[in-house]
């Protein structure tokens, strides 16, 4: 009978609870760049007069009433990302005796917003971790979250720029790990993917950043990685490097994704080409799950295409020398009756090895007849 055990060797990623994997979307082509103003020093400190909507403040401050008179400003005490990540507002002390008020980035001096600013953007567009973490430090109401006009924080930035430094810093001070850029719904991770940053998205991902986070278009960073990948020339030696760390990158990612089982048996097959899925059972008894045909070992493929049944093996019973004096095993199964002498490859190596090792009965077969033989 065409009988087949399990190898663990031909295992490969199995997905935890609630996690699945998505398709394939178009290749990722979006690259940022930062336009920095250069620091300025304060002129007037004033206040525009378009009326801009602001959001809920604690009551310890006062919300800004175009209708109020303020003084002049005298610092910026906080910020905060507006609720859809399309600009900020700020936190304004005035010189007078007004309530500090949350004040819409648009109605304040381009000269105030840049001194508060302008230094931490520039520590994150230089990847300055020194710098960074003395801004931190100052403990100034700043929103570590803070976002550009395309809702990009800081976070995105260094992960694209591959400073491990500045991630750290940025996290630990309390960064979202899975905000999404409105300009395509990437998130730090997908920077990291997307420019080849293998040691940020290993950091990212045991900070807890979501592997599974599809931007605008559905794809994961892995999704990303593997897109990247797929369009770096082989062969080059300039994009050698290139390749071997998006390759590191999609090792990581799939690390963060899946955790590895042994396939008991493949049952269904689905879709075409690139999108093949097959239905596994798992050996743990973890309920069947559709993967992606990348993700399962070569041989199990080939024998299910190939049309070859499974059987489940409880142990194995003896030992034999083969016809062509390689190792042939007894093996019982769970939903057969009959042992059946099954090639060494064909066995799990872990029952071969408690069968080794448990002074069990060695079967020999010397001109047609079968004999048992102590195993030493």
């Amino acid at each position: 009978m065409d009988a087949l055990t399990i190898n663990p060797s031909l295992s490969r990623h199995k997905l935890p609870p609630k996690l699945h994997p998505t398709t394939t979307l178009p290749p990722f082509s979006r690259h940022f760049h930062l336009n920095f103003r250069p620091p300025y020093r304060p002129t007037t400190l004033t206040i525009t007069t378009t009326l801009a909507a602001t959001v809920e403040n604690p009551t310890q401050f006062s919300e800004y009433n175009e209708e109020e008179t303020y003084g002049e400003v005298k610092r910026i005490i906080g910020s905060r990302a507006l609720e859809d990540n399309t600009g900020m507002e700020y936190l304004i002390e005035w010189e007078d005796d007004h309530a500090p008020t949350w004040v819409p980035g648009s109605l304040i001096a381009g000269d105030v917003v840049a001194e508060y600013e302008s230094p931490f953007w520039m520590a994150v567009k230089k990847g300055d971790d020194g710098k960074l973490k003395e801004i931190l430090d100052l403990d100034d109401g700043r929103d570590v979250d803070a976002v550009d006009p395309d809702g990009r924080t800081a976070l995105l930035f260094v992960a694209g720029l591959g400073s491990e430094a500045c991630v750290r810093l940025l996290v630990e001070a309390g960064a979202d790990v899975n905000h999404r850029d409105n300009g395509g719904g990437l998130t730090a991770l997908h920077m990291a993917a997307g420019y080849v940053r293998p040691g940020v998205a290993k950091l990212l991902t045991e900070y807890g950043a979501d592997p599974l986070a599809g931007d605008d278009r559905g794809r994961t960073p892995l999704d990303l990685a593997r897109e990247v990948l797929n369009s770096t020339p082989k062969g080059n030696p300039v994009q050698f490097a290139r390749r071997l760390g998006l390759e590191s990158v999609i090792k990581i990612l799939e690390g963060a994704i899946f955790e590895f089982a042994e396939v008991e048996e493949i049952l269904e097959k689905r879709g075409k080409g690139t999108n093949v899925e097959y239905l596994v059972k798992w050996k743990d008894g973890e309920d069947n799950e559709w993967v992606k045909a990348g993700l399962i070992g070569e041989d199990l493929v080939k024998d299910f295409e190939d049309g070859l049944e499974y059987a489940v093996a409880e142990c194995v019973m003896g030992r034999r020398d083969g016809e062509d004096g390689k190792n042939e095993y007894l093996v019982k199964w769970s939903d057969i009756e009959e042992a059946t002498w099954e090639p060494e490859e064909n066995v799990d190596p872990e029952l071969i090895k408690t069968f080794e090792s448990s002074g069990s009965q060695e079967v020999r077969v010397d001109t047609g007849t079968t004999s048992s033989n102590a195993n030493a």
